[in-house]
């Protein structure tokens, strides 16, 4: 299988629903008819508009010009769904390769937090060409492109073409899943398949802002064992799940590729003010998330894989308990005992006990996870004790 160059709710194809992720514990206010009701504003949503507001005044007193950052997409054969982000960029940073071609990556050496400072384009119109028809979506608030778009794919790897008014095209990468497949695989990135060795509340503000995909630690033994699980079934979807905002995609990217870790979508999401708090809830993110893959998988099985730091244990036994059906196993990486203390402490919670019809699989690194995995019949055994993975099937732009 090939992939092109690379990065909710049932509509028409050409209405195509942008999805914004809400906090499971936020509750809309109750209407009365006849009666108008002004919703407050928090006062992060205000102090973020107003600095969006600054930051695209800026970009375009300076002469940035809208740029489409794609990124891997997923569906069915029967939909997909498109991610992207606009923002305004120096157009030394990205531009055509030729005069009438697509838009080249932007620049490898740019840190993360030129993503950061780039102005989003609120409400920016894209249009989206997939299989010979173009379909028009909005973006959000911050530029981001959710999309859910009905139609009709052959399995396997697919280019979907985004422009956003006078910008260059932008190719995305599009998995579109096997209606027979039964299996995948939602995995974890911060200490999981990505060793951060830093105190939780200075690990997002050191790699977004700071370091680069080459100063990242892999995991031992996490590529080979995601590469032992595509080539026991290559039809197999992996998609990565982060509280990382958009704006590391690009940068994610390049270390998932670089370390030969399986092509696959990567589930972010917006760091901005909700209406009832300063920050999006990271963990609603993960919840909702895996709900949305049950409901657009009805019949997946997933391999789980996190780390027994904070979170990951009880949200994915949480998950368990109302999809048993949907679970393959669980697979948890234990942190070393420094890691422990800089993600926070461990987990206090005896998620195997909550799910006693669950296989949990417990190990420090890919090799120990392989081992058990194997004896669950989840892998087939390894011929090649020392496999060499295929290179990263995709480019996605920076």
């Amino acid at each position: 299988m090939t992939t092109p160059a690379e990065q909710p709710t049932d509509r028409p194809a050409d209405k195509a629903e942008i999805i914004e992720s809400t906090p499971a514990t936020e509750v809309p206010a109750a209407k009365v008819p006849g009666v108008e009701v002004k919703e407050r504003t928090h006062l992060g949503m205000r102090i973020d508009d107003a600095w969006l507001g600054f930051q695209r005044r800026l970009a375009i007193r300076r002469g940035h010009v809208q740029t489409v950052i794609p990124y891997t997409g997923y569906g069915t054969t029967k939909w997909v769904r498109v991610l992207a982000r606009v923002v305004l960029t120096d157009p030394r940073d990205s531009g055509p390769v030729e005069d009438s071609g697509p838009l080249k990556p932007l620049k490898e050496g740019i840190r993360g937090w030129r993503n950061f400072t780039s102005a989003p384009v609120r409400d920016a119109v894209v249009q989206v060409q997939i299989n010979g028809s173009t379909h028009t979506v909005k973006a959000d608030h911050g530029g981001v492109i959710d999309a859910r778009i009905d139609v009709e794919l052959t399995p396997g790897w697919h280019t979907v073409r985004l422009r956003s008014g006078d910008s260059r095209l932008a190719d995305a990468p599009m998995r579109v899943v096997d209606d027979s497949v039964d299996f995948g695989v939602v995995s974890d990135i911060d200490d999981t398949v990505m060793v951060t060795a830093l105190p939780r509340p200075f690990l997002a503000a050191w790699n977004t802002f700071v370091v680069d995909e080459h100063a990242r630690t892999p995991t031992p033994g996490m590529a080979v064992l995601y590469e032992r699980i595509t080539r026991s079934m290559p039809s197999a979807p992996v998609l990565y799940l982060s509280t990382g905002a958009w704006n590391v995609a690009p940068a994610l990217t390049r270390f998932l590729s670089r370390n030969l870790y399986p092509a696959g979508p990567k589930l972010l999401t917006d760091w901005g003010p909700t209406r009832d708090r300063w920050f999006r809830s990271g963990q609603d993110h993960k919840r909702t998330s895996l709900e949305r893959l049950a409901g657009e998988f009805p019949s997946v099985k997933w391999l789980l894989v996190g780390d027994d730091g904070q979170h990951d244990e009880a949200i994915y036994a949480e998950f368990a308990q109302r999809h048993p059906d949907r679970v393959r196993a669980i697979a948890i990486r234990q942190l070393s005992a420094s890691e422990a203390v800089l993600a926070g402490g461990r987990s206090k919670t005896n998620a195997a006990e909550l799910t006693p019809d669950i296989e949990w699989v417990y190990a420090p690194d890919g090799a120990g996870m392989s081992k058990q995995l194997e004896k669950l019949g989840i892998i087939a055994p390894d011929p090649d004790p020392d496999p060499v993975p295929e290179p990263f099937p995709h480019r996605e732009d920076s």
